[in-house]
């Protein structure tokens, strides 16, 4: 039997690991557009690939966890998840990039998945909440490997040079950890042969759409803060990356500090001021485009973003007689839409005015996550009353 806190310390190397190659790919997304010469539109276009990767990813994730069990999809998907981020750094062409990206979000899903599973068991086994401190490591990584972004920048080195630095870096990881994770016992009730769909529920809905709204959100700063940073404030490129190294940083303090501050000061009150601080750190970033003000602006976004999702399904596992894991994937799929629609629809707009407008639109949808909190606030009194 495997201890619990080498499982833990297992987990923990893992989600770090895949937030490092995450945020790798996203700390060298402007050099990729410089180096095909794409405008917004086709930069779009080409993170496009990212979603739509991760979104058909969910019946092949789901399928393979309930075959092969968790340990085995982790195994393999993190294997080939940091190889194919290798052949992202080798890209010719916007073509072969755009492959490589949908390839690249098909197994970021795999491993949220299957990964995320193998936490929740480990959780029930620990007996009380772990999930919100791996979900910071997470997010300490993408900090982490933005800061890493910007030092290969300064050392001028090419993505595939920092790429290669990554994927040896996950070798050595799955091997010195693999053996801290446990294969699920077959189990063959219902609740493991895959989840019958059923409409939301009102409560359910309005959590979608509050996760929407923040996800949306998230997929900005994930793909177009350093295109922000690179194209309107005009940054020095080892500064380039900044922008989403404090953006990383903020969303992972803030994703610890998460529940004490939902416990301390009621966790609508914490959504409600997450949509405030989205609104102001992006306007923010819009009104004073330099390098000081909008990394602070980013920060404040980082902080606003940190808890939505998270908050979202503890309430979710209140909001409905559904079963919890029941209610808790359909707020996540209406959220992921929102991840799927944001950074396509910057490139979009960007394209069509510019790329403040993209942002101004998203501080007003970061500004209706306290709107819709606001006008739920009464049909939730009851459930979060305690």
């Amino acid at each position: 039997m495997v201890q619990l806190k080498t499982r833990r310390i297992s987990a923990g190397a893992f989600f770090f690991l895949t937030g490092l190659c995450f945020s790798s790919w996203a700390s060298r997304i402007p050099d990729f557009q410089q180096k095909f010469g794409l405008s917004e539109g086709q930069l779009g276009s080409v993170l496009l690939g990212l979603p739509l990767g991760s979104l058909l990813a969910l019946p092949l994730a789901t399928w393979a966890v309930i075959k092969f069990g968790s340990k085995s999809v982790i195994m393999v998907g993190l294997s080939l998840y940091i190889l194919v981020l290798v052949g992202i750094g080798i890209s010719m062409d916007a073509f072969f990039l755009t492959v490589m990206v949908f390839i690249f979000g098909m197994l970021g899903n795999m491993m949220n998945i299957s990964l995320n599973t193998q936490a929740l068991n480990l959780e029930k086994d620990y007996g009380r909440n772990i999930l919100g401190s791996l979900h910071g490591l997470w997010s300490l990584a993408g900090f982490a490997g933005a800061g890493v972004g910007g030092l290969m920048v300064y050392l001028s080195l090419s993505p595939f040079q920092h790429y290669t630095v990554i994927f040896l870096l996950g070798i050595v990881v799955v091997f010195s950890f693999r053996k801290g994770f446990v294969q699920e016992v077959k189990d063959n009730s219902s609740s493991v042969k895959g989840m019958v769909w059923r409409k939301p529920d009102q409560s359910l809905m309005k959590l979608g759409m509050i996760g929407f709204c923040g996800m949306m959100c998230e997929g900005c700063m994930f793909d177009w803060s350093g295109v922000y940073m690179n194209k309107v404030v005009q940054a020095p490129a080892y500064l380039v990356p900044t922008g989403y190294i404090s953006y990383m940083g903020a969303m992972a303090l803030g994703r610890f500090a998460a529940d004490k501050l939902a416990h301390r000061f009621g966790m609508m009150n914490v959504l409600q001021g997450s949509g405030i601080l989205i609104f102001t750190g992006l306007i923010l970033s819009i009104a004073f485009a330099q390098v000081g003000v909008v990394i602070v602006g980013f920060l404040m976004v980082g902080l606003g973003t940190a808890a939505i999702v998270p908050l979202c399904f503890s309430l979710a596992a209140n909001a409905t007689s559904l079963p919890t894991g029941m209610a808790i994937a359909m707020v996540s799929t209406i959220s992921f839409f929102g991840f799927l629609l944001g950074p396509p629809l910057i490139g979009f707009i960007a394209e069509w005015t510019d790329l403040k407008m993209s942002f101004a639109l998203m501080a007003f949808v970061g500004l209706m996550v306290t709107f819709l909190v606001w006008v739920s606030k009464k049909s939730f009194a009851l459930k979060i009353a305690s």
